[in-house]
């Protein structure tokens, strides 16, 4: 699992057919203690994450990536889906701001 940041959401009018239903968010993976304390600093990887929760642009979010993220969709293991956003983060010990 990783922490990242939801900094926008992707529109595909053309996708795989398993991704139809599949709502896809651009986040920010914050690796660093840095990144962790200034989660605005854009210090981190970018990626895609099918969001099954309902995420928004500017939280905090864990993300699982691979097997994990399909199974966690309840997708089968042909739907490419590598990331998936499986929670909001509302407060953290590292005395993070979220915005």
């Amino acid at each position: 699992m990783k922490i990242g940041r939801v900094i926008d959401n992707i529109w595909a009018t053309r996708k795989e057919e398993t991704l139809r239903s599949a709502k896809l968010m651009i986040v920010q993976i914050l690796d660093t203690p840095a990144d962790l304390r200034n989660p605005a600093n854009n210090g981190g990887k970018v990626l895609i994450a099918a969001d099954i929760i309902g995420a928004g642009i500017g939280e905090m979010v864990i993300v699982v990536g691979g097997s994990s993220a399909r199974r966690a969709g309840g997708y089968d293991s042909n739907v490419p889906i590598d990331a998936m956003i499986v929670g909001i983060i509302d407060e953290n010990e590292w005395g993070v701001d979220k915005e």
